[in-house]
C-alpha cells in the first residue's frame, strides 16, 4: 500500500509545482498587460498562448467590469484554491495510506 502512497504524494507534489509555475505565468501575463509589449515577441506570444485558452472562457461568462478584465484574478484565485484543497488533500490521503 506504500507504494500508491508514494504515487498520491508524488502527484501531489507534482501538481503543486505546476500550479505555482502557472501561478507565475500569469502574474508575468498580467504585469505584461499593463506595458504595451512586442506582440511578435516569443517570450510575449508563449504567455499568450499558455494563458489565453483559460482567459478567454471567463472573460465570456464575466465579461469586462468597469472596462477591467478580472479573468486573471480569478484564475489566481482558482490556482489558489487548488493548492489549499486538492493538493493538500493529496498529500493527507497519502499519509493516511501509509
Amino acid at each position: 500500500m506504500f507504494v500508491f502512497a508514494n504515487f498520491i504524494s508524488a502527484t501531489a507534489t507534482v501538481l503543486d509545482s505546476l500550479l505555482r509555475i502557472y501561478f507565475w505565468i500569469v502574474m508575468i501575463r498580467t504585469l505584461l498587460s499593463w506595458v504595451s509589449p512586442d506582440p511578435y515577441n516569443p517570450i510575449v506570444q508563449f504567455l499568450y498562448r499558455v494563458t489565453e485558452p483559460i482567459f478567454a472562457p471567463i472573460r465570456r461568462r464575466i465579461g469586462y467590469g468597469m472596462g477591467l478584465d478580472f479573468s486573471p484574478v480569478i484564475v489566481i484565485l482558482g490556482i489558489l484554491f487548488l493548492q489549499q484543497f486538492l493538493v493538500r488533500s493529496l498529500l493527507q490521503v497519502s499519509v493516511r495510506l501509509r
